[in-house]
């Protein structure tokens, strides 16, 4: 074989695969949850949303980064083996309270990219940048809480603090991402002793809660019923107020009728109160008048013609009343 049939050779084994090296690279697709960046010599154009087929010139003067518009998830402290079971990393997840006590901590973050041409020049590894602030947001907002809200109703307060504290020191590293959301998976203590002592604090501290909740409860029915016989004495009050403010008018009234009867007729009346009073202070007592020498006064016996009134039997009154018509 000549030289120059040699050379014909290579030069369309290079031509064709030149061609095919053209056909393949000045075209590409992007799906609908997809985004590409095409970088022409090392410099990005502007992000490509558009789904379907697209051209561009050949490589290696241009060439297609195609990147995912979904939303990814940043798994901390833990990660998934190959059977589907949790692996945990102690080290990682290690964190210390405010107030000095151990915790494992491990959460999910879920983020997407914005920004193609900075998440793809502006950081040589953004997934590890991520990992790293998230790992310094959480042990910032963790290193800040009690033992108590981090194991029990102060997890929502801690997963927001994480996610402002995250977003921005993503903003300022300027990595193209942005922060959907995060959400805590476990926070628990080291060891299984660690959590029996920390369970038993919890429920003495939820008894003492339960106690005081009861207390409160008598204390405000003791009130209530205090405050009920309150008023129920201050109506009985006011109602004797009442009660004796009418007798006192009544006899003030009873007083002003007898001095008005006494003006008229002094002596008469004065006689009547003593009588009236004698009989109030000895009602069995027979009453007899006498003159200034001692002698009795000769009166009407009405006293003992009432009290022998009051002893006849309504009926003997009746028939001594029928004969005396009849002897009429």
């Amino acid at each position: 074989m000549s030289v120059r049939r040699i050379l014909v050779t290579l030069g369309m084994i290079i031509a064709g695969l030149i061609l095919i090296v053209v056909g393949f690279t000045t075209w590409y697709t992007v799906d609908e949850s997809e985004q590409a960046v095409v970088i022409t010599f090392g410099q990005a154009g502007e992000p490509v949303t558009n789904s379907g087929l697209h051209f561009k010139l050949p490589w290696p003067i241009q060439h297609a980064e195609i990147l995912s518009k979904e939303t990814y998830s940043l798994k901390f402290g833990y990660k998934q083996d190959e059977s589907g079971d949790l692996v945990s990393y102690d080290k990682e997840t290690k964190m210390i309270t405010g107030d000095e006590y151990i915790v494992l901590t491990d959460l999910i973050v879920q983020w997407k990219i914005t920004e193609p041409q900075k998440y793809l020049f502006h950081s040589e590894s953004p997934k590890e940048i991520l990992h790293d602030a998230t790992s310094a947001s959480i042990r910032s907002v963790i290193g800040s809480s009690t033992i108590d809200a981090a194991l029990t109703d102060g997890k929502a307060e801690i997963e927001a603090k994480t996610r402002d504290l995250l977003a921005t020191l993503i903003e300022k590293y300027d990595i193209g991402v942005m922060i959907q959301g995060i959400k805590l998976q476990d926070v628990e203590l080291p060891n299984a002793e660690v959590r029996s002592a920390f369970t038993a604090v919890t429920d003495a501290r939820e008894t003492k809660n339960t106690k005081i909740n009861e207390a409160k409860k008598y204390e405000n029915q003791k009130q209530n019923e205090a405050a009920g016989e309150r008023d129920a004495i201050k109506s009985r009050a006011v109602g004797e107020k009442t009660a004796r403010i009418e007798q006192a008018r009544g006899d003030v009234a009873l007083f002003n009728d007898l001095h008005t009867e006494y003006a008229k007729n002094k002596g008469i009346t004065r006689q009547r109160l003593v009588l009236e009073t004698l009989e109030k202070v000895l009602p069995n007592a027979n009453l007899y008048i006498m003159n200034d020498s001692g002698e009795t006064l000769k009166y009407l016996p009405l006293q003992q013609f009432e009290k022998q009134k009051s002893q006849t039997p309504p009926s003997e009154e009746k028939e001594g009343k029928g004969e005396e018509k009849n002897d009429e």
